[in-house]
């Protein structure tokens, strides 16, 4: 007996309806054309970490929760003495889902997680840095259904950049509102 692979809801949305018509829009002659997500960069600067350094674990282990799999500690470059950052100091996580697992993250991120922010009023469109790639910045974590606010003793601000393989921004929003996204009017 032969196993089903798993694939995401986006993912058979993509395939199906999505693809269709972005091809029908933009005229594509060639499948390999038609724009797709590439990978979804999550990134936690963690300022706080610079007195206690269980800031970052704690950090790392709420973004392992969000993510799926393992984020990797980032640490600083270089030493700033009005920031009293030391060289080598551990100050952030980041993890970059690709596949099934960034089809998960950003179905849950469009369904889930945006909703919940509060004051909400839509994503920014002029986000997207010229090449097809979007970021966004969310002011707390706490959003997510995996964090439970209870055992969350703080709140973080994460970063999320949304690769595309699109060469326009034009291409890209398309793919994106396919997608859900929200984006302001």
């Amino acid at each position: 007996m032969a196993e089903t692979a798993y694939v995401p809801r986006l993912r058979a949305q993509f395939d199906k309806e999505i693809r269709g018509k972005l091809v029908e829009r933009f005229g594509y002659t060639n499948p390999m054309q038609v724009p797709s997500l590439e990978k979804v960069v999550l990134n936690m600067g963690i300022g706080e970490a610079v007195n206690d350094r269980k800031k970052v674990e704690l950090a790392a282990a709420d973004l392992a929760l969000i993510a799926g799999q393992k984020p990797i500690v980032t640490h600083s470059r270089k030493a700033i003495a009005t920031f009293k950052l030391r060289e080598g100091q551990a100050i952030g996580a980041k993890v970059t889902l690709r596949k099934s697992r960034m089809y998960d993250f950003v179905d849950r991120l469009v369904n889930i997680a945006l909703p919940r922010v509060r004051d909400f009023r839509g994503l920014n469109p002029k986000s997207f840095d010229g090449r097809g790639n979007y970021s966004l910045g969310l002011k707390e974590h706490l959003v997510f259904p995996e964090i439970d606010y209870d055992k969350s003793g703080e709140t973080w601000g994460m970063d999320i950049t949304i690769c595309t393989t699109a060469a326009t921004d034009d291409e890209a929003r398309a793919l994106l509102t396919a997608f859900n996204f929200p984006f302001r009017q």
